[in-house]
């Protein structure tokens, strides 16, 4: 007799076995005809799961209205998605061979072995889409039918397919005591194909979808292995979210910081140099400077130190620290000094054991440095510090290597070398509080100067369960409620995720939301009880005794690359007048107008601002086209009667038409206002009357 527990604490009693569609039958007929599926003591399962003892269960639906897709929807809607696009492969390509088909974050994908001969192009996906739509138009149910592993493994050899065979191997080695398909229809009789599940009631509930790219794969990831056919799609709960899906992304493709930086000259990465590792040319330079002089001033402002460390340092102090060798998997490899590899290489030492000594210190190298916290707390220990000295904040705009997978890699955004606006707070437990309150007020500054007002507060808190972290459960616990404490006094709402913290401590993050509602994780204030253990550091107390200080590691921007990648996504290339690379470009009307422009040139350069003059032989509109494209903010366009009366005509970038003419001094003040004040809308509202913002 099984009692089911739901969200809002109330319980129904069964008399036998029942499944999830019996629990949203019970409640009421509209609930089990909206029902897609069902967590049960906290795991998604299929409305066809049987439940036999008392349970924890919460039912999935649609979104209502305008609401957000709940993740769990949104997961069975593509995996169910995924084997409606696998059958329509196999219906128009007999010999299909499939391999593999996950959700993922932004839709589904299938990975196919085609018969020789037979390819997948995106001039098939009409004909596939029209198939998939039929069998969605049947609204034909998800049925799960189940075998022994010993019927299971018959089954499949005798289809002869080599990949399902490897994935039912790999389901038993996980634990599986059996085998389970999913047909769309009737088991034995309709399409069906080797799958652990959960799946929506029936096909009819996938609401819009569509293929998106085809692309090419390898079986396990291994190139050298059997290559594949990669079929991406989507789907969503209606044809208005799958709309506007598509719409986002096309705006994405338009905001694609790759295709604008390489069009404004903002960066380069180039093979020559190496994957991940971003040459900043003269342009995305400015930007970087500019955003390090902002936060500099703040530093300043709350008392931090400039510290400089070395790109490079020995393995002992990263050992120390921890991050070597638990994440060697995400560093580039140790660096052994020459005299010493010499040797090992006299003893005919492999590879392996090369790896093994340096893991187990048995010998030192070096290592390109993963983090800089181990630095700036050298720095710290160099010398006796006293609780009046305390606290100690030392900042840094230090290069760190980490090396990601090659497919990992993004532009600015997934990178190997990267500068973080770095700094690392030294304090005492009485005054943690005031300090991380410091450090969430510099984020809240950058934010609210760059417009970005859209963000979720995520407070990382260890796993209980997990082994990664280190140290005293008991500073874990105080660290914990510092960060849960300051997080409350954001005036935002935040979450608590289990499991996201760092390896020594929890931490705050700021994930900002873009213009088109994308997600990038930035800014992180991290509170530390265990490396200044593990380093062993101390301050003089008032008691004239030894004591342990409390540890922040701060971040405001995150990384100047994946900073900078999100604002030029953010602002689509077209950055405010104080961070542009290039804040006005002069244009005279015709050759007689090209001595006043160049005055006007040399004006606005004496003024500090970034101008260029373009008095080419191409027609006027064609120079202001080239301007427009490379999103100058302001135009200035001088004539015969500009020059007469000392005035210039100007056209603020987005705007089609002349603002109007105003005199040079009046639109040199207000450029001032917009650049030293970092505000907008100044010099329009020279022509309007409004106030900057």
């Amino acid at each position: 007799m099984p009692i089911i527990t739901l969200p809002d604490g109330s319980q129904r009693e069964f008399k036998s076995a029942i499944t999830p569609a019996d629990v949203a039958a019970d409640i009421g007929p509209g609930l089990a005809k909206a029902a897609l599926g069902a967590r049960v003591n906290g795991e998604l399962v299929g409305l066809d799961h049987k439940i036999e003892a008392d349970a924890d269960m919460s039912l999935i639906t649609p979104p209502r209205g305008d609401d957000p897709c709940d993740p769990d929807a949104l997961w069975l809607l593509r995996h169910s998605a995924a084997h409606v696009m696998a059958e329509a492969v196999q219906q128009s390509i007999p010999g299909a061979m499939l391999v593999y088909g996950p959700p993922v974050e932004e839709g589904f994908y299938y990975d196919i072995a085609l018969p020789e001969g037979a390819s997948i192009s995106t001039d098939d996906f009409p004909d596939l889409e029209s198939r998939m739509a039929k069998i969605i138009e049947a609204d034909r149910p998800f049925t799960r039918s189940e075998l022994s592993i010993d019927d299971g493994l018959e089954r499949l050899k005798r289809e002869g397919s080599k990949y399902k065979l490897d994935n039912a191997e790999r389901a038993i080695e996980a634990g599986a005591d059996g085998l389970s398909w999913y047909a769309t229809g009737e088991p034995n009789q309709d399409w069906d194909d080797l799958c652990k599940g959960p799946h929506l009631p029936s096909t009819g509930k996938i609401g819009g979808f569509k293929i998106m790219s085809v692309a090419a794969s390898s079986w396990h990831g291994d190139v050298d292995s059997d290559r594949l056919t990669r079929l991406y799609g989507t789907a969503f709960p209606d044809r208005k979210r799958l709309a506007k899906h598509l719409e986002q992304l096309e705006e994405a493709r338009k905001r694609d910081h790759r295709v604008i930086g390489r069009k404004l000259g903002l960066f380069k990465i180039d093979e020559m140099v190496g994957q991940g590792l971003v040459l900043w040319t003269p342009a995305g330079a400015i930007v970087r400077q500019e955003l390090q002089d902002f936060i500099g001033h703040e530093l300043k402002r709350q008392g931090y130190e400039q510290v400089f460390t070395p790109h490079i340092a020995k393995l002992d102090l990263f050992r120390t620290s921890g991050h070597f060798p638990y994440y060697q998997d995400s560093q580039y490899p140790p660096v052994v000094d020459p005299e010493a590899m010499r040797q090992l290489v006299n003893e005919n030492c492999t590879c392996g054991e090369l790896s093994n000594r340096l893991r187990e210190g048995d010998l030192d190298g070096y290592l390109l440095k993963p983090m800089n916290c181990p630095m700036h707390i050298r720095i710290f220990s160099s010398e006796q510090r006293s609780y009046r000295d305390l606290p100690v904040r030392l900042a840094e705009f230090g290069t760190v290597y980490r090396y990601e997978q090659s497919g990992e890699l993004g532009g600015m955004l997934r990178v190997r070398g990267f500068t973080q606006d770095d700094a690392h707070l030294f304090c005492t437990e009485e005054q943690l509080q005031d300090e991380i309150a410091g450090c969430l007020e510099l984020v809240q500054i950058i934010f609210k100067t760059l417009g970005i007002e859209a963000f979720d507060v995520r407070v990382g808190l260890r796993d209980p369960d997990a082994s990664k972290y280190v140290g005293d459960p008991a500073h874990w616990e105080r660290a914990e409620e510092a960060c849960r404490a300051a997080a409350e006094t954001l005036g935002v709402d935040w979450v608590a995720e289990e499991g996201e913290a760092a390896f020594y401590g929890p931490k705050i993050d700021f994930v900002v939301r873009d213009a088109i509602g994308r997600k990038w994780q930035l800014g992180t204030v991290q509170v530390d009880y265990n490396l200044p253990e593990r380093f062993d550091l101390n301050y003089v107390g008032s008691d004239n005794t030894p004591h342990r200080p409390v540890m922040i590691h701060r971040a405001p921007f995150g990384s100047m690359e994946r900073f900078i990648g999100f604002l030029i996504e953010h602002f689509a290339g077209a950055f405010p007048t104080w961070l542009a690379p290039e804040q006005i470009r002069v244009l005279p009307v015709s050759e007689k107008s090209e001595a006043y422009a160049r005055s006007v040139h040399d004006d606005l350069l004496s003024a500090g601002r970034r101008v260029s003059l373009d008095a080419g032989s191409d027609r006027l509109q064609a120079r202001i086209r080239i301007a427009a494209e490379q999103k100058i903010p302001y135009i200035l366009v001088v004539g015969p009667r500009d020059a007469e009366a000392g005035s210039v005509s100007v056209r603020a970038r987005g705007i089609e038409r002349d603002l109007g003419a105003v005199p040079l001094q009046a639109f040199l003040e207000a450029v001032r206002v917009e650049v030293e004040e970092r505000t907008s809308g100044a010099v329009e509202a020279l022509f309007t009357g409004e106030t900057a913002v």
